[in-house]
């Protein structure tokens, strides 16, 4: 899938297939959320909101509040490729995102996935 394709996808669209992989796993969707706060800097109102629209994720990160800075921190691999290795910012933000999800759902503690 091309990046455009990802970029032009409706956050709402995506969020059910995030939770849908954490509770899977036994995990909740309150965590799959204070990942995606911790990473983009939402409030949980703000993310309940915009889950009601049609925000593409392209506009979702692009209008983040505030990136977390120890994002950079995030290692390893995301649909065979390593996220700290993409040069597409924007790409590199939403897998970010997926290899956090990934962590949640192999039982990671959150203290380990919100890299504190």
């Amino acid at each position: 899938m091309s990046n455009e394709k990802v970029y032009k996808m409706e956050l709402s669209k995506i969020y059910p297939l995030l939770v849908n992989k954490a509770v899977k796993k036994g995990r909740t969707q309150e965590a799959v959320d204070e990942i995606i706060r911790w990473l983009t800097g939402y409030r949980q109102t703000d993310l309940e909101a915009m889950l009601g629209t049609r925000i593409t994720y392209e506009e979702f990160f692009r209008n983040a509040p505030e990136l977390n800075e120890n994002r950079k921190l995030i290692r390893g691999v995301v649909c065979g490729v390593r996220v700290e290795n993409i040069e597409e910012p924007l790409m590199r933000e939403i897998r970010y995102l997926d290899k956090l999800v990934d962590e949640l759902a192999k039982g990671k503690s959150m203290e380990k996935i919100l890299r504190k």
